[in-house]
């Protein structure tokens, strides 16, 4: 990819990984299968997907930090203490005294059904981030600057995320999560159009077929890619579910297989993913590598009922790749021959990426 990265965070102070959109706490049910009017308990945790990824980012050492809001509610104050848990600073988390922190609740059957319904109404507080209360500074040096398609479906967080993005200008690695959600959206052309703009301002897009479909207006992998490149991003990531991802940068592309994996809740496989592409690509790991391990984190979220919570080292990862490659024979599963337990630094994956 051509950039130009920022030094390391240790020598400026800057985060490895800054991400910017929704925070909530989800609702799962302890018992999977069941309907959600037939549930009478409940695990709590932390959620919102770009606030997942920057989970994901801390568990494998990267200093990260999230751009966020929350209602000044019991509920804020347990999204402050779990970042803290995780690892993840909160000092550009806000609290608005008007809004509530959202809620999401969902319905687990697996091995492909997980209903969302969330809870944001009147508006959810991190769709209130204004331009005015934004560290530009923190935002330029970051390594990696992660937002969201969900950030642009309203005002004022839609001209927070843009003013984000163009002061940034395209430095260092600058994500665009495709991440539609038709719930946040009015229309799909609507979300395509804003969609395009954050497109000019990033180096890295990632999304499904059906996200693809939504950013460029193409559904095949190899053209979606080709045209997201088209808007200037060096590195487009194109999740197809069982066909796997096709990864496609300045010297190349790489076509990565799905790591096998019993499902238990499908959500956050696609943040797990996200978390672990923002490490392999400050590790400058190759490309196919660098998705291949992804993948394996995707899978590994996607096999236990919790996402935050769940989010694997990396050394939990490279043993699921080991074992992989152990059955099924390096050149045939895609995993790196390199990519073992202790060389540190060195969905389930069509994501239905997280609330």
């Amino acid at each position: 990819m051509n950039r130009v990265e920022p030094p390391p965070s240790e020598e400026t102070g800057a985060f490895d990984v800054l991400t910017m959109g929704r925070v909530g706490v989800d609702l799962y049910p302890l018992r999977p299968g069941v309907p959600l009017q037939d549930v009478d308990a409940f695990g709590r945790f932390l959620g919102g997907s770009p606030t997942n990824v920057a989970v994901a980012a801390a568990r494998y050492g990267r200093r990260s930090a999230v751009i966020t809001k929350t209602g000044a509610d019991p509920f804020g104050v347990f999204v402050r203490q779990a970042l803290a848990g995780y690892g993840v600073d909160a000092r550009f988390v806000g609290e608005s005294a008007d809004l509530a922190t959202p809620l999401t609740f969902c319905e687990i059957f697996p091995p492909d059904d997980f209903p969302l319904y969330f809870y944001r109404a009147p508006k959810a507080p991190d769709l209130d981030i204004g331009p005015d209360e934004l560290d530009y500074d923190a935002i330029r040096a970051a390594r990696i600057f992660w937002v969201t398609v969900t950030g642009l479906c309203e005002e004022p967080s839609r001209s927070a995320t843009l003013a984000a993005l163009e002061a940034r200008g395209r430095r260092g690695i600058t994500v665009l999560d495709l991440d539609y959600r038709p719930m946040f959206w009015d229309s799909r052309e609507q979300a395509g159009s804003w969609v395009r703009k954050a497109l000019e301002h990033v180096t890295v897009a990632a999304g499904n077929l059906d996200e693809c479909a939504t950013a460029v207006g193409v559904r095949d992998p190899d053209g979606a890619a080709a045209a997201l490149r088209d808007h200037g991003v060096s590195l487009a990531v194109v999740k197809q579910g069982p066909r796997g991802v096709l990864a496609v940068d300045d010297a190349g592309s790489v076509r990565v297989p799905p790591v096998p994996v019993e499902v238990v809740n499908g959500l956050g496989a696609g943040d797990a993913f996200g978390g672990a592409l923002c490490h392999g690509l400050l590790a400058g790991w190759d490309l196919r590598r660098t998705i291949s391990f992804a993948n394996a984190a995707g899978a590994h979220v996607a096999g236990e009922l919790a996402c935050s919570a769940a989010m694997p080292t990396e050394e939990q990862v490279l043993a699921r790749l080991g074992a992989w490659a152990d059955a099924q024979g390096d050149e045939r599963s895609g995993a790196c021959p390199d990519a073992r337990p202790g060389d540190v630094h060195g969905k389930a994956n069509d994501e239905v990426n997280h609330a």
